[in-house]
């Protein structure tokens, strides 16, 4: 029998049992975090990102040359791995699930750099810090009244601007034909989460420059706001035209995807335009 069969089939048993370990102590934020992704509108692409993260740090994995990939643990892992360790059992005990999310996440690193060393963290730092997009952030939500306001307001100054007149008083807003209230669900918000995660993938995972992937990363943010303001014009211009049915019935949902895929379609070109063209050839 080979000697590294012994050797091989120790690892993936004691691999095996970590895992049932952290999934029994990572259970009821796991828990937590699926009754957001499920409740939450903002974050219903969470279901996603543990995977989108389990297949990446795989293929940094497979695709790491074998004399670069030496498994040396490292104690100085064991710092996060105490600290996350802490923090999270605190969170847990007080029912803060945000604050122990993050704290798994650091747990996560820390048992990576004490098990396979240092340089393991660093090729799989992304996978690791992509989760943190799976985490709702609690100050989304209630940012949502104000920045719907804030779009409504400026998307009525869009249309007055071709001559329409249109009256804005905090949510309400008035045209010839009809009255309108701008919602939570107009303020672009979950279309800015999402673009800021799949922002983050594409910089990833494209070659370029660090001053390029820059500013593509900080293009999805304008982009995003400006995208909603121009649907929530045209949902005025809609309404204005056909009713309030028309607007929100038909228009409002389906107006959300194609803005949303143009926005996708405006990083894409832009990532083209910087120079970001081609995936990296040490993942795929």
């Amino acid at each position: 029998m080979n000697e590294a069969q012994p050797s091989r089939r120790f690892g993936v048993l004691a691999a095996a049992i970590v895992g049932i370990l952290l999934l029994a102590l990572f259970y009821p934020t796991i828990r937590w975090l699926v009754s957001e992704w499920l409740g939450n509108d903002y974050y219903s692409h969470g279901f996603l990102v543990p995977a989108i993260s389990a297949v990446l740090a795989w293929r940094l994995w497979v695709k790491w040359p074998p004399e670069r990939r030496q498994i040396k643990g490292a104690s100085a892992g064991l710092i996060p791995l105490a600290l996350g360790l802490g923090l999270y059992l605190y969170a847990l005990s007080a029912r803060a699930y945000f604050i122990a999310s993050l704290a798994m996440i650091l747990l996560i690193a820390g048992l990576v750099w004490f098990l396979l060393g240092g340089a393991a963290l660093r090729r799989l730092w992304f996978p690791i810090a992509f989760l943190l997009f799976a985490v709702p952030l609690p100050f989304v939500e209630p940012l949502s009244v104000p920045m719907a306001q804030f779009t409504g307001s400026i998307a009525a100054g869009v249309v007055s601007l071709f001559g329409m007149p249109i009256t804005v008083n905090g949510a309400q807003v008035t045209l010839p034909n009809v009255s309108l209230v701008v919602g939570a669900q107009c303020s672009g918000l979950r279309s800015i989460v999402t673009l800021l995660t799949l922002v983050a993938l594409v910089v990833f995972l494209v070659e370029g420059s660090w001053q390029a992937k820059t500013l593509l990363a900080l293009s999805s943010i304008p982009i995003a706001i400006v995208g909603n303001i121009l649907r929530i014009a045209s949902l005025f211009v809609v309404g204005n035209a056909w009713g309030v049915d028309a607007a929100f019935t038909y228009y409002h949902d389906y107006s959300g995807i194609v803005f949303f895929l143009s926005a996708v379609g405006l990083l894409l070109l832009f990532s083209w335009v910087l120079g970001c063209r081609a995936i990296r050839e040490d993942i795929f």
